[in-house]
């Protein structure tokens, strides 16, 4: 991998003539810790982008919400606060239900229906971006979603009352369901939350699980594979429009790299997370039978009020990914 990155960046230096005569700062806002895997992929990137464009375009990225929230990432870009940022897709989803195909439950729930999934939705997700002054760079995707808890749960109605972080539409509908009470916590905030209280529960990856040692406040992870969300790199589209034709070229390229090396770190990840998991002392393991069956009932609702707010395009996108399979 170390060898594919390098070879990218020497490629993409050979894209660029000259030496600028002054270089244009880039700021982006990440949302994950610097040690998560989509954050060091970012750097990987915005390195990339720096060299290749011989400092006439220098990325600084800024992990852990440190220049905004997660939540406000986005819009950042859009208004022209930052040119270029990174953020949970489906955390746009209340702007429109496309943005959470990903986290439709049981829809897609391996790397490779993923792939899929995301081919049939890339060109719609586009169009919705250029709409909101939004180019898409890149995406990659989280591994596959488990829940984690405080004690044990064998069923939906031993999650009665538990408080639930939330933060999409999908894992707060996914609470209503299961009668769990959502809160609404930002990546950032997930070991303090669990630490005081303020939650006792969540979906998530494997990944983000071990990056915040989630172990010393929870200890069952249940293998359910509900989804694999993805975090997108996007740039305001005024700005992208005045980047010159070799920077974008370089762009371009560094971006098509940090989806594949961001990908591979996700499959790579997810077998090594687990394990973090179990030596840090939660117990980690597939669901019974019994709750794999409730959850795929509620999956079933999810799905279907899904298809309803995403209208034509997204039963499209949907019949585009089963053609696939």
């Amino acid at each position: 991998m170390k060898k594919l990155t390098n070879l990218l960046a020497a490629t993409a230096l050979t894209a660029t003539s000259a030496l600028p005569a002054m270089a244009d700062k880039w700021d982006m806002p990440m949302a994950y810790s610097a040690s998560n895997f989509h954050s060091a992929t970012g750097a990987e990137f915005a390195k990339c982008v720096t060299t290749g464009t011989a400092g006439d375009i220098e990325i600084v990225t800024h992990p852990s919400g440190s220049l905004f929230p997660g939540a406000q990432i986005k819009r950042a870009i859009q208004t022209g606060q930052v040119p270029i940022g990174e953020r949970l897709m489906s955390g746009h989803q209340n702007e429109n239900a496309i943005f959470g195909v990903d986290s439709v439950p049981f829809l897609a729930t391996s790397f490779d229906d993923a792939a899929k999934l995301w081919k049939a939705a890339k060109p719609t997700l586009e169009t919705i971006l250029a709409d909101q002054n939004l180019t898409l760079l890149y995406s990659v995707p989280w591994p596959p979603q488990g829940l984690y808890f405080k004690n044990e749960v064998n069923s939906v109605a031993d999650m009665k009352g538990i408080k639930f972080r939330s933060y999409n539409n999908a894992t707060a509908r996914l609470a209503e369901l299961t009668g769990m009470l959502p809160v609404t916590i930002e990546a950032a905030e997930i070991s303090q939350a669990f630490a005081t209280g303020v939650a006792d529960a969540m979906v998530s990856s494997g990944s983000t699980g071990y990056d915040r040692k989630v172990w010393e406040s929870l200890n069952y992870f249940y293998e359910v594979d509900a989804w694999l969300p993805r975090n997108y790199i996007m740039v305001n589209s005024e700005v992208w429009a005045g980047v010159s034709d070799s920077s974008k070229a370089v762009i371009t390229a560094c971006a098509e790299i940090a989806e594949y090396a961001g990908t591979w770190r996700a499959k790579e990840y997810t077998g090594f997370t687990m394990q973090g998991l179990r030596d840090g002392g939660m117990t980690v393991g597939p669901a019974n039978d019994a709750l794999k069956a409730e959850l795929r009932a509620i999956g079933e609702t999810m799905t279907a009020e899904w298809l309803e707010a995403a209208g034509e395009q997204g039963a499209a996108i949907v019949d585009s990914f089963n053609s696939m399979k």
